[in-house]
């Protein structure tokens, strides 16, 4: 094989392995929605995300009370103080509905985040 075949070959393999490694940096990166709760609600009260992609959920409390973002679904409870944000981290998901509330405000605050 002649050297000019060599680094063309070596130079393919480097630029494939430099792909893949930046696609699975991109998939690493999580998703990032906001939802902002007032008055005991969600708002909005459907978020859409891309199945397969870790997602970071910004609860933006605007109630003066704590609140309880809480989804068996997606095996997440974080307590939001009043007047506060906090982050709530999900792992990737599989397409489907997951519905999320306030376990404070159940009846009032409550969505649904949609893997798609």
């Amino acid at each position: 094989m002649s050297s000019t075949r060599r680094v063309f070959m070596m130079t393919v393999a480097v630029a494939t392995l430099g792909i893949g490694m930046v696609r699975r940096a991109l998939a690493d990166d999580p998703v990032r929605v906001k939802l902002t709760l007032k008055d005991h609600r969600f708002t909005p009260d459907e978020l859409r995300v891309p199945a397969g992609q870790p997602i970071e959920i910004t609860v933006d409390n605007q109630d003066d009370k704590p609140e309880e973002f809480e989804s068996k679904a997606l095996k997440v409870e974080k307590v939001i103080s009043g007047n506060r944000s906090a982050t709530v981290k999900v792992a990737p998901l599989k397409a489907g509905r997951y519905p999320f509330e306030g376990e404070y405000n159940s009846k009032t605050a409550r969505g649904v985040l949609i893997a798609e």
